[in-house]
């Protein structure tokens, strides 16, 4: 799905603030009554953007950061790399994040940045990612991108409660 008005690009170093602000905001936004309200509030933006610019650079290389940009402002952003199982690294490729400004939502951009990752991923057999349970829209937005829960299950902690994900994936061959 081709969209002539988004400009997706590899994430440089000047764009650390405004991702960090889409993903905070995102957070706060798409996971209310998901975890706890006391994280939520919180998560910083700026505290964020130094920690992104700090690790900015850094690494092997295998984790890929996209940008998605409108008339010249970011409007979304994701992270691919290799799937972690544990500390291992598998031959499978994950989606850890997307996210897009919580203005923008339902215009096409989460689309576009998505089949933009997954085809940065077609060497890997699949492509997985974990979705907070509770989150049905960001699973319908998987589901019609062609991911299916594969039945994994495992919670991640905030301010001390347990928030359920489940592990969605796609077969990137054929």
């Amino acid at each position: 799905m081709d969209d002539p008005y988004t400009l997706i690009r590899p994430m440089t170093l000047a764009d650390c603030d405004r991702v960090s602000e889409i993903r905070v905001r995102g957070w706060q936004h798409a996971y209310r009554g998901l975890v706890p309200q006391t994280y939520l509030d919180g998560l910083s933006v700026p505290a964020d953007a130094e920690r992104r610019r700090a690790r900015f650079g850094q690494g092997d290389g295998s984790v890929v950061s996209l940008v998605a940009e409108r008339d010249g402002t970011v409007l979304g952003w994701a992270a691919t790399g290799p799937y972690r199982d544990g500390e291992e690294r598998t031959g499978d490729a994950e989606l850890y994040a997307i996210y897009i400004d919580p203005e923008h939502r339902g215009g096409g951009i989460g689309r576009a940045l998505l089949a933009a990752a997954v085809e940065r991923c077609t060497a890997c057999p699949r492509m997985l990612l974990w979705v907070l349970k509770g989150n049905a829209s960001a699973r319908r937005f998987y589901e019609r991108a062609g991911f299916r829960a594969d039945g994994a299950e495992e919670p991640f902690e905030a301010d001390g409660v347990p928030v359920p994900e489940v592990r969605y994936a796609r077969s990137l061959r054929g």
